[in-house]
């Protein structure tokens, strides 16, 4: 398997973008640093997916600048990994190729990749469904498969759109675990957009926070909670008072009555 890198700088300077006239993106200003992890909180429909997709290089902005490690980022497609809402799984290979998928990509040899994804899919409770296709999984399933091969890819940096969010509590709460886990050991760059304020809590170094669209960045939350954190933190002095801090800026944005 490839050696971890250092993760990369992502940043986005003015950032605007209309999609068949409705303005969508009003001027994002977001810096994710090097190996860090930054939530980004908002209400549905204000365009967080449209601004991964943006920092992807899938879709370029009518104004302002996307940067990768502080260079204009013309060249980012390919070099981070896109975790979408929808899994994206392909259809036509079994779950096992599916996420053995990634760590090819990354330049792992075929018999290593194989071994990878079989270690992943135990970890995500999918024994048992390698040679398995897609339809044959339900939505939760398919997610941890596709969260699985996302973790696998040794990108510099992780666009992670909800990936949590077809998953039930219980196994939300042990994903979320292994994705700090593979995140801590290999420290790409993460930016994770979640509804989930408890989540984001767990998860970054800061917490943005989304207006309404056309949306920009309203407010940062610096998350001052020692790592590793663990579910039990949620009932924490210091996290509450954290929960309260994004409460008010979501309030502020217009997001909550």
């Amino acid at each position: 398997m490839p050696e971890p890198v250092a993760g990369l700088e992502l940043g986005a300077e003015g950032v605007r973008l209309a999609l068949d006239g409705l303005p969508v993106l009003g001027g994002v200003d977001l810096r994710v640093g090097p190996g860090e992890m930054v939530a980004l909180v908002g209400p549905s429909g204000c365009g967080k997916s449209t601004l991964l997709s943006v920092l992807a290089g899938l879709v370029e902005p009518d104004d302002g600048e996307v940067l990768v490690d502080g260079r204009i980022g013309g060249d980012r497609l390919g070099r981070m990994t896109l975790m979408p809402q929808r899994d994206a799984l392909l259809p036509w290979r079994t779950v096992l190729d599916n996420v053995a998928l990634g760590p090819r990509l990354a330049g792992a040899a075929a018999a290593d990749a194989e071994r990878a994804a079989r270690r992943a899919l135990m970890r995500m409770g999918l024994s048992g469904f390698e040679e398995h296709y897609p339809h044959a999984l339900s939505g939760g399933m398919r997610q941890r498969a596709a969260l699985a091969r996302t973790l696998l890819g040794g990108a510099r940096a992780w666009l992670l759109d909800e990936p949590f969010g077809a998953l039930d509590a219980l196994t939300r709460a042990d994903l979320q675990g292994v994705l700090a886990a593979t995140w801590a050991q290999d420290r790409p760059s993460a930016l994770l957009v979640t509804h989930d304020l408890d989540e984001a809590l767990l998860l970054a170094d800061r917490v943005l926070v989304a207006s309404p669209r056309p949306m920009r960045v309203v407010a940062e939350v610096a998350v001052d909670l020692a790592r590793p954190r663990r579910l039990d933190d949620a009932g924490g002095r210091r996290f509450a008072e954290l929960r309260g801090e994004l409460l008010g800026a979501l309030r502020a944005a217009g997001v909550l009555a």
